[in-house]
């Protein structure tokens, strides 16, 4: 699937393909033709994806072949066991959780998980979790903190789930109930943002020692379609609202509201999606080593300054 903004990219390589193709069948040698070409079809891509807009940044982070939580689990971990259920109301499959092993390390992955096609995508609920998946989170935290393994939570949702029955079930105090006590927990939390961070729905999941996002995700209260249709009451208006919202990962951190940014393959993740998740790996393993090293005092107070800082200004 191509995005507009990457039209004129195919286009350049599909004449690449085609030289080639000439070149082969004439056997007549373009080899300085082919490497010109190539390098203006680099050049090219790195001037257009490191000037995305931030709507272009959005429409990245819903790409279809994007990796999903469960992608992510399965390609950093050696081994994974899925747990399920909030024990209260049932197993919440657009929420996903368990135990997996990376490098000899026992750690707690908890994340949204979306769908490929229509089927899996209404069991998954579009990535958007009910009152049950949020408990289930905490149930697996608790469970982390009980044996002290650590918790990192992979964040991809367009918002909890908005339907009348949720909110009967009280998704409200589920979503706060879940940011009071990840404020407390006394192993380490790692919350990375990987696709969509829309609302309540991201920070149910998102109280945590460090918080990251990767280069092409965006983390807001409010998705720049919504905040157009409240706006201008038409969803016409979605690229100026992006723009107002200044949700790039890049307007995270200069806001000091996420603690670093973690790099995409050219392109997006889903162009090299298992160089993403070495870069993931290695990104978490890192994290892991420096929060290990503060006794869990320490890192809750930490946690809890650094939360409580966002949105202060200080008067000169």
């Amino acid at each position: 699937m191509l995005l507009d903004f990457e039209q004129p990219i195919a286009a350049l390589e599909g004449k690449l393909k085609e030289m080639k193709k000439l070149a082969e069948e004439s056997q007549v040698d373009v080899s300085e033709a082919v490497k010109a070409l190539e390098d203006k079809i680099k050049i090219l891509k790195k001037e257009t994806y490191a000037n995305l807009t931030r709507w272009q940044r959005v429409q990245l982070s819903r790409h279809p072949e994007r990796p999903y939580t469960l992608d992510y689990i399965n390609g950093i971990t050696d081994t994974f066991v899925e747990l399920h259920g909030d024990r209260t109301v049932k197993d919440d499959k657009a929420m996903v959780g368990g135990f997996g092993e990376v490098d000899g390390r026992s750690i707690m992955f908890i994340g949204q998980q979306k769908g490929r096609n229509t089927k899996q995508r209404q069991m998954r609920n579009f990535g958007m979790a009910n009152p049950e998946g949020y408990r289930k989170a905490l149930r697996l935290m608790k469970m982390a903190e009980k044996f002290n393994r650590p918790i990192v939570t992979l964040i991809d949702t367009p918002g909890a789930f908005p339907g009348l029955e949720a909110e009967e079930r009280g998704q409200g105090e589920a979503i706060a109930r879940n940011l009071k006590e990840m404020f407390m927990l006394k192993v380490p939390v790692i919350c990375i943002i990987i696709g969509e961070g829309a609302s309540g729905g991201a920070l149910g999941i998102a109280i945590g020692d460090r918080v990251m996002m990767l280069e092409n995700t965006w983390y807001s209260v409010i998705s720049p379609e919504s905040c157009s249709s409240i706006l201008w009451r038409s969803w016409n208006y979605k690229e100026q609202a992006a723009e107002a919202l200044k949700l790039t990962a890049n307007d995270m951190l200069q806001n000091k509201l996420i603690d670093g940014i973690i790099k995409e393959p050219l392109g997006g993740a889903h162009l090299a999606p298992e160089k993403m998740m070495r870069t993931l790996k290695k990104e978490i393993v890192k994290l892991l080593d420096e929060l290990e090293q503060l006794d869990s005092e320490e890192r809750i107070m930490q946690r809890i300054e650094k939360f409580s800082q966002m949105g202060v200004v200080i008067g000169g």
